[in-house]
């Protein structure tokens, strides 16, 4: 800040006084719209109920996916017990129906889960396995992806491809241009 002048003395002030977020800034901000939703009065409660387990990859969300979805995409699991339902259009940008939507979810491991939902990789609606430019490509690889060959995951329905590509567009991260 040294660098900058005095005019940043303000903004040093003021930011000593700012409590940090503790949690992620993605959870934080998905708690507050989870809390929403549960508050909401003009949607009924098993509604909520089911929107709100649907975050968390759960319940009604997961037994649609499953319906189109038997196996982790990535590593093969099929045991229910070890899946999760992930979103394909982040639940935070998501509508209630979208959010329930079983072709707005892929089956996936926790730490696949993490690396599709943070946007250090996605799918081409072909199948096709997109690594992100900015992943850690070794901590992938001890994820059990494969980073040095061509992966392909196999074909989607029309509904899953319109959800992956908000996912290519929103979510996955590119690289930063200079």
């Amino acid at each position: 800040m040294g660098l900058i002048g005095q005019e940043v003395e303000p903004l040093a002030f003021a930011a000593k006084s700012t409590k940090p977020i503790v949690a992620d800034d993605l959870d934080f901000w998905e708690g507050n719209l989870e809390r929403e939703v549960a508050n909401d009065t003009s949607v009924p409660e098993t509604d909520r109920t089911a929107i709100i387990r649907a975050r968390k990859g759960q319940g009604l969300f997961k037994d649609r996916v499953s319906q189109i979805e038997s196996r982790c995409r990535i590593t093969g699991v099929q045991n229910q017990v070890h899946l999760i339902a992930s979103h394909c259009k982040p639940w935070r940008d998501s509508s209630n129906e979208e959010r329930l939507n079983g072709e707005n979810g892929l089956l996936l491991t926790p730490s696949i889960d993490h690396l599709f939902d943070r946007g250090f990789i996605g799918f081409e609606d072909n199948g096709r396995l997109i690594i992100s430019p900015v992943a850690h490509r070794p901590s992938l690889e001890r994820m059990g992806v494969n980073v040095n060959d061509a992966v392909n995951v196999g074909g989607f329905t029309s509904g899953q491809k319109a959800f992956l590509e908000f996912h290519r567009n929103a979510v996955l991260l590119q690289a930063v241009r200079r």
